[in-house]
């Protein structure tokens, strides 16, 4: 196992499969996480406006890089049909060598950068 401190663990909550599913793939369309594991049938129990409530959930378990926390928050803060999402970050101590490598690679900025650049050139493409 390598020690880290580069890695976050991010718990966001949905209403549904289908928030979870549109949320985690603009997460990954835009490399602001390498993972996001979809766990149905969570059934949460909070306190909200003054009273207890519950409701069935999709916990979404993101694995990103400290570098590109800020903007998955940002993606989440903007897309959740939430008022008050959930967004809670778990530091990342270590992990397998291979996986952790991949995790980096898998959230780099230049992936983003020269995904957008191939699409640009395409629209300038004459059909």
């Amino acid at each position: 196992m390598k020690a880290t401190a580069r890695f976050r663990i991010v718990l966001v909550s949905a209403p549904d499969l289908k928030t979870a599913r549109r949320l985690a793939h603009g997460a990954l369309r835009e490399r602001l996480a390498a993972c996001a594991n979809l766990i149905p049938g969570v059934e949460s129990h909070y306190w909200w406006r003054g009273k207890i409530e519950s409701s069935r959930e999709v916990l979404l378990l993101f694995k990103t890089s400290a570098g590109r926390l800020r903007k998955l928050e940002e993606l989440i803060l903007a897309e959740h049909p939430y008022d008050t999402p959930e967004f809670v970050v778990l530091s990342l101590t270590g992990g397998a060598e291979k996986y952790l490598a991949w995790l980096e690679r898998a959230t780099q900025q230049d992936q983003v950068n020269s995904r957008e650049k191939a699409r640009k050139a395409q629209e300038k493409t004459p059909n």
